[in-house]
């Protein structure tokens, strides 16, 4: 299973270890994660509060790309901020056309274009689950971690829960 991969700023820096393990798992689990070329920060921080236009633009030159390079209609963002904003941005897109316009001039200045719901975009968690799936991943586990005190952590639920507000998922 092919996939255009955007790791975004935080896994080549300080998140890189997220990088390593998920282009660890990925060929035993059977996927192919390719890397977009020249794909650029996302502005995952407080950029959109700056320039909305600008950060629709910032985020759709990555969609641009990704559509271009036609690696699949499959784009995977394991970090979490990443992904919201680029299905954001592709559900913009598709709802408002004046923020596809507009987003598409910038993008024309580049030589690029990109047509909204083109690509699918997905969190890496849920290409593990839903194509991968729990019982071929049951087959691949070397160390059961039995025994080991959990701490919960409800961050993914709080973006799901926000994106879900933005971007009702199919179910």
């Amino acid at each position: 299973m092919r996939y255009a991969y955007y790791p975004g700023c935080s896994l080549t820096r300080s998140a890189e270890p997220y990088d390593l393990s998920a282009k660890a798992i990925a060929a035993p689990l059977g996927l192919s994660l390719e890397e977009i070329d020249d794909w650029n920060c996302c502005g995952a921080t407080e950029y959109i509060s700056i320039n909305k236009n600008a950060a629709y633009a910032l985020v759709g030159r990555n969609l641009a790309l990704a559509a271009q390079q036609g690696v699949s209609q499959d784009l995977v963002a394991p970090c979490s901020a990443c992904f919201l904003n680029l299905r954001k941005v592709d559900h913009y897109m598709a709802k408002y056309p004046a923020v596809r316009e507009k987003t598409n001039a910038a993008l024309a200045a580049g030589d690029l274009h990109y047509e909204p719901g083109s690509l699918h975009v997905r969190h890496l968690l849920d290409v593990v689950v839903e194509d991968v799936g729990y019982e071929t991943l049951k087959t691949h586990v070397v160390r059961p971690l039995d025994g080991l005190r959990l701490a919960p952590t409800h961050l993914h639920e709080v973006l799901h829960l926000r994106q879900e507000h933005v971007i009702p998922f199919e179910c």
